[in-house]
């Protein structure tokens, strides 16, 4: 490495968030300009620590070390070069991707791990200033058509990669803007659409084709889809949320996450919406724990919510990593988001009861109970059992379900494909391929929920199996 001791030298430093209180009056993304010579300090902090694990815990494979070292000597084209070779969209990961690189980083075992993913978004960020992002002008085209249908990180992972290898591809999104999760389940202040915009720009300069308003199986034909193509791709991601099935249900004033944060974003996007979900004034309770669930947080805080409370139903999470999650695991410990700063109550251990309405069947309150866990001694397993005597009802107007998602949707594509779907009604494959001849599938939609960066990974990885799959192996470079 270029600086050998530079981990001794520099503390792990990051970009400063914008005042709570100037931010919460907009959705512009949240950090300061962080000098250039403070990330090349960042990246001295790279230790020469002979096995990277900070490699195997990138989904992605990035090539971590050799772009840190060409940071530190100031060499930002090489250390793009070195990026794209593994990540499609760094700057979507940099921006959003919860660092498990920086959980299996060698220095992080007894220090503060080096600041992969700000390092990573510089990167990406020079690379567009300086021009050195441009469209694939290959010239090897292979006579060979692929449709992917849902262009979420997934979907435009393989698209990406499949014009690389000379081949047509046609992306089909069934909403009316390209990006899937990345426009409208993240808010702006996380990931801003001029970010996606600008990549999607260089994905059509490069020959891809967009068709949106185009749902495969409702207002498309499924036959004239694979009549017209050598192989298909699906990557529509999981969208059936799970639900509650409880009390008061049906109440106004209960929704899914995704409703709010893609009407959210809509707006913002300055949609005149006819049905939106505000909250102003609003005391609002979010059910779930995890980073859809902030997100919630984050953007009821800039609608002016009254009061926002976040409830988890398992226990609170230590603040350091324990036994249970070793290092180079990813470590089960108490995240604290942007959004939770900006004003948030957060309470563990919560079961929910029941949605409590008034005579205008409107949500006015949540019942609850404290629950505790404990391992089950013939079995092993953590058990829940409610707390005699904890019951209360918490005053809410707006409540919003974070729990996650079951699986993508049945009817409609996948009925009429006829393809197999694992135990958790996710779609079967083997090496990608699905049980139906030349469909393929990648994503959340193969895989259940996971993260963007893992979605990136499936589509690069769909990708050459498909490439194999038309006699085209290593045309990708991603041989399976």
């Amino acid at each position: 490495m270029g600086q050998i001791d530079g981990f001794k030298k520099f503390d792990r430093a990051l970009p400063s968030t914008r005042e709570v209180a100037e931010r919460l009056k907009d959705y512009q993304e949240l950090y300061e300009e962080f000098p250039v010579e403070k990330t090349t300090q960042q990246a001295a902090r790279c230790m020469d620590c002979g096995v990277p694990f900070c490699h195997s815990g990138c989904p992605l494979g990035n090539v971590i070390p050799e772009f840190n070292e060409a940071v530190y000597r100031n060499d930002w084209k090489e250390a793009y070069q070195i990026l794209d070779s593994t990540n499609n969209f760094p700057e979507f990961t940099g921006r959003i991707c919860p660092a498990p690189c920086e959980a299996a980083c060698v220095l992080g075992i007894n220090e503060k791990a080096v600041a992969i993913e700000h390092i990573e978004k510089s990167i990406i960020e020079k690379a567009y200033e300086n021009g050195w992002v441009k469209p694939n002008q290959t010239n090897k085209q292979t006579g060979k058509k692929v449709a992917v249908i849902g262009s979420g990180p997934a979907g435009l992972a393989t698209a990406d990669e499949l014009n690389k290898a000379g081949i047509e591809v046609h992306v089909y999104e069934r909403k009316d803007r390209v990006g899937g999760l990345l426009r409208y389940g993240i808010p702006d202040f996380k990931l801003a659409k001029t970010v996606i915009d600008r990549r999607i720009d260089i994905m059509k300069l490069s020959g891809i084709h967009f068709h949106t308003n185009a749902n495969i199986g409702e207002n498309m034909s499924v036959q004239s889809i694979l009549i017209d193509s050598d192989a298909v791709v699906m990557a529509g991601g999981s969208t059936i949320p799970r639900d509650l099935k409880i009390p008061g249900r049906e109440l106004a004033g209960v929704d899914f996450a995704m409703d709010f944060l893609e009407a959210s974003n809509r707006s913002v996007a300055g949609e005149n919406l006819s049905s939106p979900i505000q909250v102003t004034g609003k005391n609002v309770i979010v059910i779930g724990g995890g980073d859809t669930g902030a997100d919630c947080v984050g953007t009821s805080n800039r609608q002016g919510a009254k009061s926002v409370t976040q409830i988890e139903l398992m226990t609170k999470p230590p603040k350091e990593r324990d036994e249970n999650s070793p290092w180079p695991k990813w470590p089960m410990i108490l995240r604290t988001s942007t959004s939770h700063k900006e004003g948030c109550e957060r309470e563990w251990s919560i079961q929910t009861k029941g949605f409590i309405g008034n005579d205008k069947r409107e949500l006015i309150g949540l019942q609850v109970v404290e629950v505790e866990w404990k391992k089950d001694a013939s079995t092993g397993k953590m058990v829940m059992t409610e707390i005699e005597g904890t019951e209360k009802t918490l005053p809410c107007e707006q409540v919003f379900l974070a729990i996650g998602f079951l699986h993508p949707k049945h009817a409609g594509l996948l009925k009429e494909l006829g393809v197999e779907l694992d135990r958790f009604g996710n779609v079967a494959t083997t090496d990608y391929q699905t049980s139906a001849n030349k469909i393929f599938a990648a994503g959340d939609m193969r895989m259940g929920q996971s993260l963007v960066v893992n979605a990136i990974a499936e589509g690069r990885n769909s990708a050459a199996a498909v490439c194999a799959f038309l006699g085209l192996s290593g045309q990708s470079g991603l041989d399976l």
